[in-house]
């Protein structure tokens, strides 16, 4: 397995925004315990669908899911570029042709819980590759690894991949950048999609002015307030009578377990990553 370091900007870093990905979160996990491997898309190139993408992985990750990153935009990927410090040497072209185990193009990253499987080099058929049968028993076999599977995939108003892909998934949301895409538009790539016979979960307006407004006004006044409310709230250890932020011994602090949380899956130790080794046809036997 490779190993990688992911470098965020401070917008990605901002309360307000991180808050927005959790929201986003929650109603996947609404949509039902059989959503686990969702691909996001858009209209047109530039809306912020590998942002999307990569913030909903990482929401995941943060809430404990143990979650892998799939960069699918195999023509004109910008992960690498944005998110990755390091060298990563093999992707997912390099298991799609059969070249390397899909073990080996995994990257574990310095996020707690957070994978990534890069693109890797320009295939010169990528919706074969995507829409063949070694890339849907990737898909099948990494859920019983991973609790979710985020795809990303290239924007489906310039080529048919994401919809390739959608129809192998258990959920797609499209990523729609405000005042850019005509409603027309977005209406002709949904329905692409319905002919594909993907399950469309939901959309994401992306790229909104906050600065003035009735959503600007509300976006500060929470985050201001929230931000230093729960800042306050969970800096304390009032329970013990004990505050480690004013100088005292901090205190071990009990985490009740939710009974509805999902059990982690039978195979989800970092070791069992070798068990995909072994899906037929993804391993060339020479």
């Amino acid at each position: 397995m490779q190993q990688t370091t992911l470098h965020f900007s401070d917008s990605e870093n901002n309360y307000q925004i991180k808050e927005a990905y959790k929201t986003l979160r929650s109603n996947v996990e609404f949509s039902g315990q059989d959503v686990r491997a969702v691909s996001v898309t858009s209209c047109t190139p530039g809306e912020g669908k590998s942002s999307v993408s990569m913030a909903l992985a990482r929401a995941f990750a943060e809430a404990g899911k143990k979650t892998v990153l799939v960069d699918a935009d195999m023509r004109k990927s910008v992960m690498v570029g944005r998110y990755k410090t390091g060298s990563v040497r093999l992707g997912l072209t390099h298991c799609l042709v059969g070249r390397e185990k899909l073990s080996n193009v995994i990257c574990e990253t310095d996020t707690p819980n957070l994978y990534v499987i890069f693109s890797g080099p320009i295939p010169p058929n990528p919706s074969e590759l995507l829409g063949g049968q070694i890339f849907s028993k990737i898909l099948d076999n990494m859920k019983n690894v991973f609790d979710y599977i985020i795809v990303d995939t290239p924007p489906l108003g310039s080529v048919i991949d994401a919809a390739v892909i959608a129809k192998q998934c258990d959920g797609t949301i499209m990523v729609i950048e405000d005042n850019a895409i005509s409603y027309r538009f977005a209406q002709k790539v949904k329905g692409q999609l319905d002919k594909a016979g993907a399950k469309i979960i939901g959309a994401v307006l992306n790229k909104v002015d906050m600065s003035g407004g009735v959503y600007g006004h509300y976006g500060k006044y929470y985050g201001r307030y929230y931000g230093k409310y729960y800042g306050r709230y969970y800096g304390r250890d009032d329970s013990y009578g004990d505050n480690s932020m004013t100088g005292g011994s901090p205190k071990r602090v009990l985490q009740p377990q939710s009974k509805n949380e999902r059990p982690a899956p039978a195979s989800s130790s970092k070791g069992n990553l070798d068990e995909l080794d072994y899906i037929e046809g993804v391993v060339r036997k020479d």
